[in-house]
């Protein structure tokens, strides 16, 4: 595995977007390696199917600690004790403050389910509908102190249809997340993408 970038990817939930992650890296010629995942909610399934793929877990509760900083200090020093060069937000639905954000600052990157910059934040695919948008989809992104403002990297487009519910429209939007995200983590390990040296940084949600 050597000259693989080491990757930690940081869950809330089921994980699908992990798994994808997960199944991407398994080709000896992809560029990076799940070396851990991290979760801030012990119950979190997405562990499970990291355990069952050979790959370190980790769980910190955020009420364990004084301040949302004491977390990702207590946070950071496990992805530092994996010796991780990216990390992967995939359902991971914490308040994370600037600190953090800075310091990983062009190291870290997060599936939306919406063509940023519109729709930011939760309920998507509900607020697209709504306005009658002809088009949906996802997009990769830096992370950076701003709510999903980070440097897009990749986007799908998915088509709306004709009666479309949030829970069909999110159903079809997420097998190109699945498609959309091991790609970008691609690029970003071979040194394809880098975060735009021009772009200035703007508290972050990861959805």
């Amino acid at each position: 595995m050597s000259g693989k970038k080491r990757v930690a990817i940081l869950i809330s939930g089921r994980g699908s977007n992990m798994a994808a992650l997960i199944q991407a890296a398994k080709s000896s010629d992809y560029p990076a390696e799940i070396v851990g995942v991290f979760s801030n909610r012990a119950a979190a399934a997405g562990l499970e199917t990291a355990r069952q793929e050979g790959i370190a877990t980790a769980t910190l509760a955020q009420s364990r600690f004084e301040t949302r900083l004491d977390f990702e200090n207590a946070l950071t020093a496990i992805l530092d004790g994996w010796a991780v060069d990216f990390v992967c937000l995939a359902g991971f639905m914490r308040i994370l403050t600037p600190q953090f954000t800075t310091h990983w600052l062009g190291r870290a990157i997060n599936i939306h389910p919406s063509l940023l910059p519109a729709y930011k934040g939760l309920d998507t695919h509900a607020r697209a509908l709504a306005d009658g948008v002809a088009e949906a989809g996802c997009s990769v992104h830096f992370v950076t102190p701003g709510l999903d403002e980070g440097p897009v990297i990749l986007q799908a487009r998915v088509p709306v249809r004709l009666g479309d519910t949030p829970e069909a429209l999110a159903a079809r939007v997420l097998v190109e997340e699945h498609r959309i995200y091991p790609e970008a983590l691609r690029r970003l390990a071979s040194g394809e993408t880098r975060y735009p040296a021009d772009v200035k940084t703007g508290s972050h949600h990861s959805d």
